[in-house]
């Protein structure tokens, strides 16, 4: 299984970015998918999940900023963030949501720097 999140970078307060992550190794169509972060001293936290039919969910402080989509044609999971916020910064992983189907192996991230 891989898990290869890319798209990540240094952006101003109010601007935007988008993340990509490409998963192999999992039937990616069937598993309902998700963003987590990780702040530095702080604990991973979730963000977004996706599900199958493209329901989504999100954690309240990033409603109305962050949207989740999927491809899974290109078995890919995106996150378009936008109005970003100093909090905001954090490593950004995705993976399965663990309330759905247990975790796969953690792959890199992709840091988010927003400066004020």
């Amino acid at each position: 299984v891989q898990l290869q999140a890319s798209g990540g970078g240094l952006v101003q307060a109010g601007g935007s970015l988008r993340l990509s992550c490409a998963v192999s190794g999992i039937i990616f169509g069937r598993n309902v998918m998700a963003w987590y972060r990780q702040a530095p001293g702080k604990q991973r936290e979730w963000v977004a999940s996706i599900f199958r039919d493209g329901t989504t969910r999100y954690v309240e402080s990033v409603k109305g900023r962050f949207t989740i989509s999927r491809d899974n044609a290109k078995n890919t999971v995106y996150l378009q963030m936008n109005s970003l916020k100093p909090e905001d910064t954090a490593v950004y992983y995705c993976n399965t949501d663990s309330r759905y189907r247990a975790y796969v192996t953690w792959g890199q991230g992709t840091l988010v720097t927003v400066s004020s």
